[in-house]
């Protein structure tokens, strides 16, 4: 299984950008796919999640929520992350990764029960 990541770059304080994942295999073939980010110098963390099944809402990290909407695409097997009103420090290389163990919604698994991850992309706001 592969997942591609894109979509970073460089963007200004309030601006947006949309990250894509895309995976060589169908999307809805696992459980949960998410979206984790890790800054320089601190350890990865979470920032969303989806859960297969339509129509469940997804998990959001606290200081995304009302920011960031995660989303897929099931015909292109795509799973993106909007991004809007960013900040410094949502500055980080933004990883996604899939899951095969059950979506709960409210509840957050550890970041090891994620089993497949792309390469990562670099988002970049500056202040």
């Amino acid at each position: 299984v592969q997942l591609q990541a894109s979509g970073g770059g460089l963007v200004q304080a309030g601006g947006s950008l949309r990250l894509s994942c895309a995976a060589n295999r169908r999307v809805i073939s696992f459980n949960v796919v998410g979206w984790y980010r890790q800054a320089p110098g601190k350890q990865r963390e979470f920032v969303a999640e989806i859960s297969r099944v339509r129509g469940v809402s997804p998990n959001y990290e606290e200081s995304v929520k009302g920011r960031f909407t995660i989303s897929r695409d099931i015909a292109k097997n795509t799973v993106y992350l909007q991004m809007n009103s960013l900040r410094p420090e949502d500055t980080a290389v933004y990883y996604c990764a899939a899951a095969r163990r059950q979506y709960v919604f409210g509840t957050i698994f550890p970041l090891d029960d994620y089993v497949y991850w792309g390469q990562g992309t670099l988002v970049t706001v500056s202040s």
